[in-house]
């Protein structure tokens, strides 16, 4: 057998345990599931130090391999980070237990009794880079939702994460849950991702996160079914009505916050009726924290600091300290620059109009769209999903920030008195 068939092996063996595994978690009552998701979170604090040691040498390696700081920033755990992935798996599982909810239901003309219920999707497969609280986020996230979960993360955190799920394994077998719940696909050979999106039969659901090669790649080759989680070029649009102290503060917020994230904006747009007040004083506080601005003419008239702009600076998620900016003539033509560029992740715009508020909403055709508030909370804990696994940027089964219920599918329960048709 060559190397990739074993590859393929291992990947698939991993998926029909995943599958008697999925069976059990089907039928597990929330208290059970609650009674895991807490030991989960004790035992990602108690184990807090072999993590923290083994997230150590993945970031000694990035380094010594070159990766930007955005992509260490990703990558790096503290004890804080870790006690949050904890307090993030508590919140799942003080949330509602989706497996069983109503979604609707009818009585139908014949007397037949119609419930459509949430039921677990079965086996996810989690295709991600860099990022290891993904880690645990998507394994509490299945495990809530009745599904066991196949974790393939990248090389540069295998070390990490490998710790990670040896803690959660541990944890579900001392409340005796199947461990095959949660399982990692190996990152040392490359061709164990295309095995996993294409284990058709096997696996019920792949998502990608990560940046935009890696979800179009696992689009683009998965024969599995795909919920595309995307990249986030997301914008800031200051409108001709808009408090421009709030402004400012969104805007600072927005870009400066967390530059690494897929929430952080990486756009922002002015109306042209309040840029002579509000340029020079967005390019200051911009500046004074180390943002590079990648401005249109009217930016670059005001500093000579300002990078003349290019037509891929419009599309880019820099996931860093810069931004590109432009100055429109009306709300019509921020919507218009936002539906042309934006990845669909998030828009926010600041206004004192409701009428531009909903003309804005309307019009974008995000996930999310901010009115006075900044893209930063575009976030399933901030959204009270408890941990997320994702924010879906494609139209089907889930959009934005995808928690408990989108990781469910459904069943038509139909229950008679013994009609036949």
């Amino acid at each position: 057998m060559n190397e990739h068939g074993s590859t393929k092996e291992q990947v698939h063996a991993a998926a029909r345990r995943a599958r008697i595994a999925a069976a059990t978690l089907a039928l597990t009552p929330r208290a059970g599931k609650d009674a895991a998701l807490i030991a989960l979170a004790d035992a990602l604090l108690t184990h807090t130090d072999e993590i923290l040691s083994a997230n150590a040498l993945d970031v000694a390696a990035a380094r010594e391999a070159g990766i930007g700081e955005n992509i260490i920033d990703r990558l790096s755990l503290d004890a804080g980070r870790v006690a949050a992935i904890a307090e993030g798996t508590r919140d799942v599982a003080a949330l509602p237990d989706p497996v069983g909810e109503v979604v609707r239901g009818s009585t139908l003309p014949n007397g037949l009794q119609l419930r459509q219920i949430r039921v677990p999707m079965g086996v996810i497969g989690m295709i991600y880079e860099a990022r290891p609280n993904v880690t645990a986020d998507a394994a509490a996230i299945c495990l809530k939702a009745g599904s066991a979960v196949l974790l393939r993360g990248s090389s540069s955190a295998a070390k990490s994460n490998e710790a990670i799920i040896d803690v959660l394994r541990g944890a579900l077998e001392s409340v005796g849950l199947p461990v095959d719940a949660i399982q990692r696909i190996a990152a040392d050979d490359r061709s164990s991702a295309q095995h996993l999106m294409q284990a058709r039969g096997l696996v019920d659901l792949v998502i990608p996160r990560g940046g935009a090669g890696l979800i179009r790649t696992v689009v683009e080759e998965s024969t599995v079914p795909v919920i595309e989680t995307g990249v986030g070029n997301c914008h800031v649009y200051v409108d001709a009505e808009a408090d421009l102290d709030m402004a400012l503060d969104i805007t600072i917020n927005s870009k400066t916050h967390r530059t690494s994230v897929c929430n952080a904006a990486e756009s922002l747009l002015v109306h042209k009726a309040v840029a002579d007040t509000f340029l020079p004083r967005v390019i200051a506080a911009l500046q004074e924290r180390g943002v590079t601005i990648h401005g249109d003419a009217a930016f670059q008239a005001l500093s000579p600091d300002i990078v003349p702009l290019t037509v891929e600076d419009d599309d880019a998620e820099y996931l860093g300290l810069d931004i590109s900016a432009h100055v429109v003539d009306s709300i019509d033509k921020a919507i218009d620059h936002i539906r042309e560029h934006s990845s669909g992740h998030t828009e926010a715009i600041v206004t004192g109009s409701l009428a531009a508020s909903q003309r804005f909403a309307m019009g974008v055709d995000s996930a999310a769209v901010m009115i006075n508030a900044s893209t930063r909370f575009t976030d399933g804990s901030e959204f009270g999903f408890g941990a997320e696994i994702g924010i879906s940027t494609q139209k089907l089964h889930a959009r934005g920030p995808m928690g408990l219920p989108e990781m469910t599918t459904t069943t038509y329960v139909v229950t008679g008195s013994g009609q036949i048709r």
